[in-house]
């Protein structure tokens, strides 16, 4: 599987050809946009290569259109992956140097992509209605907010990575206290379930003065 940016080869069979055959290539990309690669003969005809380059991650589409002798017309779906630890779109609230520092050890070299998705969890089921101040992108500008922000994902996939990532046993977050907020996990009557949630990430956000930010709802409902 090819990776983004990643420049490789496109070939294309002809088993039928002769001189008058003519192979042309359209390029999709998941975005929609449309190139041209110029495909050459070798092996005599039998084989068409094109040089492509996949220069965003997603699902491409090769059209081959063969004229003359064999002709035909054949599509390739081609499936490409985004460079190993790159970024994405979202606010991310600690850096892998910063993880690091946290689990005093290497972290682990899917790191950039956990700490994406504990960055998300943390928006999602925590940060939704929560009031504090951001910056122009959305980040916190206090830091002991950034600080708390930033231990609480790293807490998150230090959890991840010793329960497993997909772990949710215990179903949505029921209760716990942040601040003014009554937050409760488990499932059950008793509630002793594990919880999805790193209970050092609760203890992240607990540590952020009420003053500078302000939990407005029960989180996760």
């Amino acid at each position: 599987m090819p990776v983004a940016g990643a420049q490789t080869t496109a070939t294309l069979a002809v088993p039928t050809h002769d001189g008058t055959t003519a192979v042309s290539l359209t390029l999709t990309s998941p975005t929609g946009a449309v190139s041209t690669p110029v495909p050459t003969p070798v092996d005599g005809g039998s084989t068409w290569t094109a040089p492509v380059t996949y220069s965003v991650a997603g699902v491409w589409r090769l059209s081959w259109t063969v004229t003359g002798t064999g002709a035909t017309s054949e599509h390739q779906l081609v499936s490409a992956a985004p460079l190993p630890g790159a970024p994405g779109d979202g606010r991310v609230y600690a850096t892998t140097t910063d993880l690091a520092a946290y689990l005093s050890a290497a972290p682990p070299v899917e790191a950039g992509r956990l700490l994406e998705r504990a960055s998300e969890l943390l928006d999602s089921d925590f940060l939704l209605t929560a009031i504090y101040d951001v910056d122009d992108a959305g980040r916190p500008t206090h830091p002991l907010v950034a600080s708390g922000f930033r231990d609480a994902v790293c807490a998150q996939v230090e959890f991840w990575g010793e329960v497993g990532e997909e772990t949710d046993i215990s179903g949505p977050l029921q209760g716990a206290q942040i601040g003014s907020v009554n937050l409760q996990f488990g499932t059950g009557a008793d509630r002793t379930s594990p919880s999805y949630y790193a209970p050092k990430l609760l203890r992240a956000l607990r540590s952020i003065p009420s003053e500078h930010i302000q939990f407005t709802v029960l989180a996760g409902c």
